[in-house]
């Protein structure tokens, strides 16, 4: 099986996949500042949900969307990147600790490419990959908020889907290339 994660600090998607199927979407929403009052306290959250994932199934790879390298104007500034890199790095030492495995990190370009999802110029990435994945997987269905929008949890779990869908694909490249 398959965990595929997209990591921020206010919500992470998760998607586990078993022979390329979806057995399971969730999100842990990080957002609540009165629980999470500082960042060991999402830390603390984090390593909870892994380690329910590690007794309920049998995770064989880890996959995690890479955290934004450098700087794109009009989006995150220097200290976002900062800490979300940070996040990103820590949850990952958690999937390791928690579940004994290695996670591998995917560029989300890649991960939509893979997944043969390709991004029109002028559109907004997360807008087309929802749709994709309503068009076409029959497991996804997402909530929407009293103006009509979707709820933004549903952005998380459909990056988490695309990494896990990605991770899936390059599992099964190794394998048939006999690496």
């Amino acid at each position: 099986m398959i965990l595929g994660l997209d990591i921020s600090t206010s919500i992470i998607g998760l998607t586990i996949i078993d022979n390329g199927s979806i057995i399971k979407t969730d999100a842990i929403d990080l957002r609540n500042k009165n629980k999470y009052k500082d960042i060991f306290a999402k830390y603390n959250q984090v390593q909870g949900e892994l380690m329910d994932i590690q007794r309920e199934y049998n995770i064989t790879h880890i996959f995690i969307e890479q955290s934004l390298q450098m700087f794109r104007s009009g989006f995150s500034s220097a200290k976002t990147l900062s800490t979300l890199s940070s996040f990103n790095g820590v949850v990952s030492y958690l999937c390791y600790r928690e579940l004994s495995l290695k996670p591998e990190h995917i560029a989300a370009t890649s991960a939509r490419k893979a997944c043969g999802i390709s991004i029109p110029k002028g559109q907004k990435a997360k807008e087309v990959v929802i749709q994709f994945l309503l068009d076409n997987e029959p497991n996804f269905v997402v909530e929407y908020t009293k103006t009509g929008k979707i709820k933004p949890q549903y952005y998380d779990i459909a990056d988490s889907i695309v990494i896990a869908k990605a991770g899936w694909e390059l599992v099964q490249q190794r394998e048939n290339s006999g690496s």
